[in-house]
Formats: structure tokens, sequence, C-alpha cells
């Protein structure tokens, strides 16, 4: 009985991990979909997901940020959207990043704002506040992001790889008659290939 309990068991957590996993590669693969249309280095956007919650949606924060971008509430509902929503934390965890970086011009101080909040940079001249929480934040940050230039995440190496267009299929002959004889006419078309090249990002 205790033999069949631990099988069971280990049966469980297997399939646990494995959907766990699934859900991981997800999120990371609409993370860098979206870090792609809007202009952002998919690796910066991966490294800030990791930090804040490890890629789980369903992270909370004891001061009420929610999500894979610990997104408050209310920073979403001024951007438009729903913090709560997947998609929706998603690329705004990624547009407030853009936003800070067009604001302050570097990495190291968009990520400082993006956890300290841009009132406190400019409260120390443009330059990263002296909190250990943000200077923790944006080492943890930057050293994955270094790791992942170096060694691309599956999903980013996955979005990179080019695209080929499914073969159109072949078309319907075309009969005609001609002098009481059957032609038959076919039309051949040569299938279009979609090459996607990596795109250069400098955010």
């Amino acid at each position: 009985m205790k033999k069949l309990l631990l099988f069971t068991t280990a049966i469980v957590f297997m399939l646990f991990s494995q959907a766990y996993a699934s859900d991981i590669n997800t999120i990371k693969a609409t993370i860098v979909k979206h870090s792609i249309e809007m202009g952002v280095d998919p690796a910066i956007a991966l490294s800030i997901a990791r930090a804040e919650s490890g890629f789980r949606h369903e992270a909370r924060s004891a001061h009420g940020a929610v999500g894979v971008f610990q997104l408050m509430p209310s920073t979403a509902k001024r951007m438009g959207l729903n913090a709560y929503s997947l998609n929706d934390n998603i690329r705004g965890g990624i547009m407030y990043y853009k936003n800070m970086y067009k604001m302050f011009g570097s990495m190291e101080l968009a990520l400082a704002a993006y956890n300290a909040g841009p009132g406190n940079v400019k409260r120390y001249n443009n330059k990263v506040p002296p909190y250990a929480e943000t200077k923790r934040f944006i080492a943890k940050i930057m050293s994955d992001y270094h790791r992942l230039k170096s060694n691309p995440d599956p999903a980013m190496i996955n979005a990179s790889k080019p695209q080929t267009m499914a073969p159109k299929a072949a078309p319907a002959p075309v009969v005609s008659r001609v002098e009481d004889k059957l032609q038959v006419e076919v039309l051949d078309e040569d299938p279009l290939d979609l090459e996607l090249n990596p795109e250069t990002f400098s955010i």
C-alpha cells in the first residue's frame, strides 16, 4: 500500500511538473512575441519577468502587485490594460519598461525606475537610488540579461527561426473542349518561402 501511494504521488508530481513547464514555456513565448512587436529586446523582458515572478502569473506581492511582471492594477489601468489578464500583464510590463527606458536612456536607470519608481530616480539626479532592494534587482536582472545574450532561451531561438509558408494546394485541372477533343491543362505554381530575419533591438 505504501509503495502504491509513493508511486501515485510520483506520477502526480511528474504530470504537474510537465504541465508547469508547459505553462512557463507558453508565457516565455508570449513575452518574446510581445517584446519583438514592441521593439524591446526579448532578453531584458524575459529577465525582468524571471526576477519579478519566476514567470508565474498567479504571483502576488504584499504591496498589491500582480502577475508575471508584477504590475500594480492602478498602473495597468492607466495604460488601458487589465493587470489580472496574462496577455495584458505581459504587454503592460514591457510597455512600462520601454517607457522608463525612453525617460532615462539606459537599462540600469530604466530598471531602477521599474523597481523604485521614476520619481525616486529623478530625486537622486537621474541616478540609481541608494536602496539595497533596487540595487539587488538591477544586478540580478543584468546578470540574467547577459546570460541570455550569450545563451538565448529556446523561446528566443524559436522566434528567430526562418518560417516557411505552407505550400499551396495543387490547383484543379482546367478542362476545355476544342474541336471535340479534350485538353487538360494543369496550372503549376511554386510555393513561396518567407524568411524572417532576427531583429536587432536597441532597448
